[in-house]
């Protein structure tokens, strides 16, 4: 089997990948790297494709997946109040900036 081959991937993890990839290509990750970050948090959470063999199934980790949402909220947390709204003032002026 080459690298790269999602041969041996439930459906279901193909169908996370898929919609894991999305969610990176809306906030803007170019399609390449979102399908990589996608297998990589698939792999992280499941172990990797099916494995055959009575007894060899494990739960799946979540952690992986809300993750994500936790470090971005960490980092707006600490900043002032003042910092937060002068940010937004310089993103409107950039979007006004770009309208026109």
């Amino acid at each position: 089997m080459p690298r790269g081959d999602k041969s041996k991937y439930t459906d279901k993890q193909k169908r996370q990948a898929e919609h894991i990839a999305g969610g990176y290509e809306d906030r803007g990750v170019p399609e390449n790297e979102a399908e990589r970050r996608a297998w990589a948090t698939v792999n992280k959470e499941s172990g990797g494709g099916k494995k055959s063999g009575s007894g060899r199934g494990k739960a799946a980790n979540p952690e992986p997946s809300r993750k994500g949402g936790k470090v971005g909220g960490a980092a707006a947390a600490t900043r002032t109040a003042a910092e937060r709204s002068e940010s937004a003032k310089k993103a409107a002026a950039t979007r006004k900036r770009n309208a026109s």
